[in-house]
């Protein structure tokens, strides 16, 4: 079974709105549910959980009905946090799902999934045991000596972005939140499953990305992700 966990449990505060970001409408549609579509459509999704905000679960559930969203199987609570929140989606699921099923866990504010980057990912789950969208890093990146400065810089060829869908087995997840919580390893700051899981000593496996897997977090990306939503693509283009 391949059951998606969305993360939509954060407040959004940097896009500066009076609601949570993904719930922001972009041509009549929230952003979260332009995102559950995809999870919707593809076939190889069997049932989806929501981590969602408190007192959003009810306008949610509200939004599924509405949008014909029906993988959604479970909405819950989020934590003070990323990794509490993720958590909490992974915990839930104990008496459901079995040991090798795959858990794929996307952010709820990343609305553009291709069926080629979360197949892939399933993918190399099934193979490896766990997948990470990826792509390579196209800019030059140098590490700060101070606040003006630096004199050294990291080959581009040796570095890789990472970002969601990322997909796990299930018995593999429950013991690293076990763990990560258990000894306070992984769970602070930026962290996430993928970082979290490195710290763990766990081998991550890279999987297809797209670019247009944009994280919608300041009002610029809103309009980025309507020119995505709104563009034509040149037949021309292979």
């Amino acid at each position: 079974m391949n059951v998606a966990v969305i993360i939509a449990g954060g407040s959004g505060q940097r896009m500066g709105q009076d609601i949570p970001k993904q719930f922001i409408n972009v041509y009549d549609k929230p952003v979260l549910i332009y995102t559950l579509e995809s999870f919707q459509r593809n076939d190889l999704i069997d049932a989806i959980e929501v981590v969602c905000i408190d007192g959003w679960h009810n306008v949610l559930w509200a939004y599924a009905k509405q949008f014909n969203i029906t993988k959604v199987k479970w909405v819950i609570s989020g934590g003070n946090s990323a990794q509490e929140s993720i958590r909490n989606g992974v915990y839930n699921l104990k008496d459901v799902c079995s040991a090798d099923d795959n858990i794929i866990i996307h952010d709820g504010i990343r609305p553009l999934v291709d069926d080629e980057v979360l197949e892939d990912v399933i993918a190399k789950c099934n193979e490896f045991g766990n997948g990470v969208t990826s792509l390579p890093y196209n800019e030059q990146i140098f590490v700060i000596d101070d606040e003006a400065s630096t004199t050294k810089y990291i080959p581009r060829e040796t570095l890789r972005r990472v970002s969601t869908p990322q997909a796990y087995k299930f018995d593999k997840l429950v013991w690293a939140y076990e763990k990560a919580f258990a000894e306070e390893i992984g769970i602070y700051g930026s962290s996430y499953t993928n970082t979290m899981m490195v710290e763990l000593g766990e081998r991550l496996y890279f999987a297809k990305g797209s670019d247009k897997n944009i994280k919608l977090t300041t009002k610029d990306d809103l309009e980025i992700f309507k020119g995505y939503l709104t563009a034509e693509k040149d037949k021309w283009l292979k």
